[in-house]
This record gives structure tokens, sequence and C-alpha cells, in this order.
């Protein structure tokens, strides 16, 4: 491969939450001595990232001064661009671009569009806690749609509930997670038609957080929300950022794509009111050195090494921990493993799966926060030597130990 993608990253003191807030409440524990941390719990990568960001975010630091300033042609035409390449979008024009300090930034500007305080969303379940967190802080009550899996394992959106919830709780507002997170689907174009049809028949608004849309593993292809109608397109709040794919969540910048001229005005309005919601300089210059040819090609070589670390990790757990399970992710690197069987089988309880893994260093996520009643959550975007080596230490110290 051109582009680095096996080197292990120093990452301690470095201003990493992955590796310098373990063991503070509420996260994983702190290894035991004689083991290294293997950060598997935060959503962000072991990777570094595309040289052409710093060499973007370089070049403007050669400029001695970073006043007030407005985004640059080149960033509404690289985001333009990006999607054209990747999506298929066409016809995106700059005035339905708008910036967003991050995407659950984004979400809440929305929703206090569209909502009163003491309103009712929908949203799938399992769930992003970024969602549960940020709609109960801003007083909205969500009402959960379990996702279900069929016979094959495949988590699948339950049409028949969505559609009595909302009629019955008079819902119009929606969170819709494409691809999914936690569980990885990327979600099938009549998927996406059907929700949208039900949406469309019972007024509600759609907010899409496609963040993870350019992490697809091999053979799957994402669709945006807004492309399956004419409707669609008009009744949703597209959410995206280069932060996931690039590995740029300290630098802050998401945008959204609002094709509808009422819901846009308003919208930029309300986000405009902290007088908060504004852009750094070097994050348009980073999202302008990732959306470019070479952001293409290296993304291409990370989509395979990140399609080689899930089918590890799967393969891996289905020949050597038995009563685990585990759906393989189509899109994002986060593996969402249901431990019910094995915990039932083995007389054990999820907090003290977790103690065990996190003694050994394998810093992976309670689940119970997602709403995996008894699963984690594993982040694999680190070299593939790593995730060997976490399995290692799962596999000797927690799911077969002696």
């Amino acid at each position: 491969m051109k582009y680095d993608f096996t080197s292990i990253m120093e990452r301690k003191g470095m201003d990493a939450t992955a590796v310098d807030a373990l063991g503070s409440k509420g996260v994983p524990g702190a290894p035991k001595e004689g083991f290294d941390a293997i950060p598997m719990w935060v959503a962000d990568m072991n990777f570094p990232t595309v040289p052409t960001i710093v060499e973007a975010v370089k070049k403007r630091l050669e400029h001695p001064a970073f006043g007030y300033f407005g985004p640059r042609k080149e960033y509404f035409d690289a985001i333009i661009n990006w999607q054209e390449s990747r999506n298929g979008v066409k016809g995106l024009t700059p005035e339905c671009i708008g910036y967003e300090n991050g995407v659950l930034g984004g979400v809440i500007s929305a929703m206090n569009v569209l909502c009163s305080r003491g309103d009712k969303v929908l949203v799938h379940a399992p769930t992003y806690i970024g969602f549960t967190n940020s709609l109960t802080n801003n007083g909205y009550h969500i009402v959960h749609s379990n996702l279900v899996k069929d016979e094959k394992g495949v988590w699948r959106m339950d049409f028949e509930d969505m559609e009595r919830k909302l009629k019955e709780e008079k819902i119009h507002a929606a969170i819709f997670c494409s691809p999914h997170n936690p569980c990885g689907r990327v979600w099938e174009r009549w998927e996406i038609e059907k929700a949208m049809e039900l949406y469309k028949k019972y007024d509600v608004t759609v907010i899409s957080d496609e963040i993870w849309s350019d992490l697809i593993t091999t053979g799957h292809k994402h669709i945006p929300t807004q492309s399956v109608s004419e409707d669609a397109k008009m009744r949703t709040v597209a959410l995206y950022a280069p932060s996931k794919t690039f590995n740029l969540a300290g630098l802050v910048g998401s945008y959204h794509i609002i094709y509808n001229p009422y819901l846009r005005d308003r919208i930029l309005k309300e986000s405009s009111l902290s007088h908060y919601n504004s852009m750094n300089v070097l994050s348009m210059y980073a999202l302008i050195g990732a959306y470019t040819p070479e952001g293409q090609e290296w993304l291409e070589e990370l989509r395979q090494v990140l399609t080689g670390n899930i089918d590890f990790a799967c393969d891996y757990i289905r020949e050597h921990f038995e009563g685990v399970e585990v759906f393989r992710p189509e899109g994002t690197y986060m593996l969402f493993v249901d431990c019910t069987k094995w915990c039932q089988d083995h007389g054990k309880t999820i907090d003290e799966v977790e103690k065990a893994a996190w003694d050994v260093g394998v810093a992976f996520q309670d689940g119970r926060m997602f709403h995996g009643p008894c699963h984690v959550r594993m982040n694999l975007a680190l070299p593939l030597s790593r995730v060997k080596e976490a399995f290692r230490r799962l596999d000797e110290y927690v799911f077969n130990r002696k």
C-alpha cells in the first residue's frame, strides 16, 4: 500500500481521549501493570491522516494572521466534488451547504426549528449515545423503534413498529442514522425508500446523520437519504463531516446539506443564535486538503484495511468465542458485540466481561449506553497487528480463560 496503516502510532500525551482518559469515571478502566492499552472505544482512528491535510494546514500556517473570515470558494467546491464522486450527487450548490460545529450541533439546531421542547422524536435502537445525550439534554423525548435481526442475522428496521409509533405518539421529527451506528448497517435503497414513505405519510421531517458515509466496507454502497425521491430531498436535513473519514474530530468541522429553502433559512438562523457556530479557519483548510484526489486514494486503501480488520474480528469471534454473537458491519469501523448467551452459559455479567478485558488493556466500550443490554462496542480502526493482539488477550484472559 502507498499509505501507512501498519505502524503503531504513539498517542499517549498527544491530546487523545482514547488513551489519556482511560481510568476516568464512566470510561474503560486503565490496564493492570504489565499490559499496554489498546484503545478500542472512542470512535476515532489510530492511523495518521492523509498527508494532503497536513500539507494544507501547514501552508495556511505560513501566513501569520488568523482573523475573521468567510468560507472560501474552494471549500464549497471540495464538498460538491466529493459528494458527486463518492455519492453520485448531482446539482448540489453552495447555497445548500452550511457549516455546523459538529454533527450533533447540527442535529440540535435542526431539532430546535422542527420541534418544541418536550416533543417526541423517533430514533432507532440500538442508539448512538450522542443522540441520547444531546436530545435529552435539550428537552426532547426519545421514542425508540427497535431494529430487529432477520433470519440471516441482519439488522432491519421494523416498519410496522415505526408506523405505529409515528401515528400513536404523533411524532413529526425523526433521527435517521445512515450508515447505522452502532449496528453497522448500510441501508439498501428499498429500505430508505420505505422509511421515507412512512415519514411522508405522517409528515415527519428527517435529520439524517451520514457522518459514516465514506467508511463503507467492500461490496456495499452508501445511498444518500435525500437521493431516494424528490420528497425525501425536501424533507431531509443531511449532516456530513470529514472528521470520521480522516481522523479530524479534534479540529471540529461538519456541514449540512439542505435543499428545502424554508428549512434551510430557519436552521441557518437557529444555528447562528448562539454565536458559537463558527468555522475554524484550519478546519476549513483540513477539509479542502481531505477532499482531494489523493484523499480519495487514501480512503480506498483505508476501506480495504478496515474490511480486512472486520473480517478478521468477525471470523475470530465465530471460530473461538462460542456464545458471542456479532453482525458483520457493512459500514463504520465499529463492532457491536452481543455477549448475552456467553454470559448466561458462564454465569457472568457484562460488567465482569468488561472488567476482565480492561484489566488486560482491551479498552472496548460498554454497549448498554447504546441500548445493547449485554453488548460491547469495539473500534477496529487500528493496525491489524493491534487488533490481533486484542483478540489474543480476549481469548486468553476473557472468553476462554482457564
